[in-house]
């Protein structure tokens, strides 16, 4: 077996939840918002994108692929990714003006609940998503031309990479402005910033879009990679594991919740090949749910490992220090 198609997959992957981390740093890391249904803007991206890229019903290509979808509006997938975005972000508005004044227990159950309200409507709504059947034949971009299929995900990996790369410039410079210094204060301590003049509503609010739109930027690069999307692929689990690799990395620091998506992605890909460990691919013959069931122990491990030993992540926050009165002028 080759390695190299495994790792180009695994860093794809890794930078996609590292984007989605990215987006939930800006929520919780920056401004304190629990947010328990970060899966729902991921999905609102992939959903939106696909539809939006997806050939016209009836048309040539539609003929062709033999494809079975209601709505799609054959957009060229440049504004396929920004409607994900866009839409992912709407729906961030939606939900935060409706309930981002709830303290942090209330906000997690009510973005949770959220979720599945959203992951119920797309399995509804067959004539947009086609249900738990899904949509295929999602374009991927570059797949097909002269550069080839099997070149396909080096090229893929090199665009998630550039695009990764330039929303992390752009949310560190947001995080590094006065603004980024209001949402902490915010998180820090709201009642002590409202005191000064700070719209912690507002600041919140946005907070929770820009996170939310961060997320659906991720939904569309995930939907353009596999070529198919479909509801089950956004449960619940998907995220607890970005909040695994927000905690791991170290909450406040992007550079730090990228490297907990990474390390959280070695281990649960890597933890794919458990099967060729003597002795365990006997068991699992026994047992088939036996290596799933001890990824997940080993998955929850990393966790407790981390909070003993890391309590504050990996690559932890960096504190701040308050200048000098003489230098506060």
């Amino acid at each position: 077996m080759s390695l190299l198609p495994f790792l180009v997959s695994l860093l794809t992957l890794a930078l996609i939840y590292g984007l989605l981390a990215l987006g939930l740093n800006v929520q919780f890391g920056y401004t304190g918002l629990l947010n328990f249904g970060h899966v729902a803007f991921f999905a609102a991206g992939a959903f939106a994108s696909a539809v939006a890229t997806l050939p016209p019903p009836g048309s040539a290509a539609y003929l062709e692929a033999g494809a079975r979808y209601e709505v799609g509006l054959g957009l060229p997938l440049p504004f396929g990714f920004l409607l994900g975005g866009l839409v992912a972000g709407l729906l961030a508005l939606l939900v935060g003006a409706t309930s981002i004044r709830l303290s942090s227990h209330y906000l997690a159950i009510a973005t949770f609940a959220m979720a599945e309200i959203f992951r119920s409507f797309l399995s509804n709504e067959e004539w947009l998503t086609r249900g738990q059947f899904g949509i295929t034949n999602v374009p991927q971009p570059l797949r097909g031309t002269p550069l080839g299929i099997d070149r396909f995900p080096v090229a893929y990996l090199l665009i998630t990479a550039t695009v990764v790369a330039l929303l992390l410039i752009l949310t560190i410079r947001l995080t590094e402005s006065p603004y980024g210094r209001a949402l902490r204060s915010v998180r820090d301590d709201e009642t002590a910033a409202r005191v000064l003049g700070k719209r912690a509503t507002l600041l919140k609010l946005g907070a929770f879009v820009m996170g939310g739109v961060l997320a659906g930027f991720a939904g569309s690069l995930w939907t353009h990679w596999l070529g198919v999307v479909h509801v089950g692929q956004f449960v619940p689990i998907i995220t607890f594991q970005v909040w695994l690799a927000l905690l791991l990395g170290g909450a406040g620091n992007h550079w730090g919740v990228l490297l907990g998506a990474l390390l959280l992605m070695v281990i649960r890909e890597g933890t794919r090949f458990l099967g060729a460990i003597p002795g365990l691919d006997e068991l699992s013959r026994r047992n088939p749910s036996f290596l799933p069931s001890l990824r997940f122990v080993l998955i929850g491990l990393l966790l407790i490992l981390t909070v003993r030993f890391f309590p504050r992540g990996i690559l932890p926050e960096r504190l701040r220090k308050a200048p000098p009165p003489g230098e506060a002028q």
